[in-house]
């Protein structure tokens, strides 16, 4: 799809495929009022502009839209509508090793019982011990210091799964 495409589609249609780059209802409204868009950098930019305008329960939200790092079979089967993406994104974790999967998975239990949201990071490129290591690092935030750095880290995803879109 190109940017003439996606200024085209209808609303119902635009709001299925905002809502795959992220999750938040509230971020994907301002988006689509937005709506069309002069560049696929002016895109960027009003992405940028919606999100710095979303609370944190919008990014509680966006975050339930995410399989946790490493959970192939969660990507599979409740995020199948952007699984092609989130398993890409995700790659890095096809390479590793059994224990660093399972040290992987219980430090994404021991976070999300500690922030009540998963470990959201923008895995593209990243390693499974690369993520492994963040997340024992992030683990150590207060919660108000580690929603901001997820958030953060959702923004680069949406940026990342615009670019998709558009490809």
């Amino acid at each position: 799809m190109n940017l003439r495409q996606l200024n085209h589609m209808p609303t119902h249609f635009l709001r299925d495929e905002l809502q795959g780059c992220c999750g938040a209802k509230n971020w994907v409204n301002k988006m689509i009022a937005q709506h069309p868009y002069d560049s696929e950098e002016a895109l960027h930019e009003i992405s940028d502009k919606a999100w710095s305008r979303c609370s944190e329960a919008d990014f509680m939200e966006a975050f339930t839209h995410h399989p946790k790092i490493g959970d192939i079979e969660s990507i599979k089967k409740k995020f199948a509508s952007t699984s092609h993406w989130s398993s890409g994104e995700q790659a890095g974790v096809d390479e590793a090793d059994t224990e660093i999967m399972e040290d992987l998975v219980q430090m994404n239990d021991k976070y999300e019982a500690k922030f009540g949201f998963i470990f959201i990071v923008c895995a593209t490129g990243k390693t499974a011990s690369e993520m492994l290591a963040l997340v024992k690092e992030r683990i150590n935030n207060d919660a108000h210091e580690e929603i901001h750095i997820a958030a953060e880290e959702q923004r680069k995803i949406m940026h990342i799964r615009i670019n998709k879109l558009l490809s």
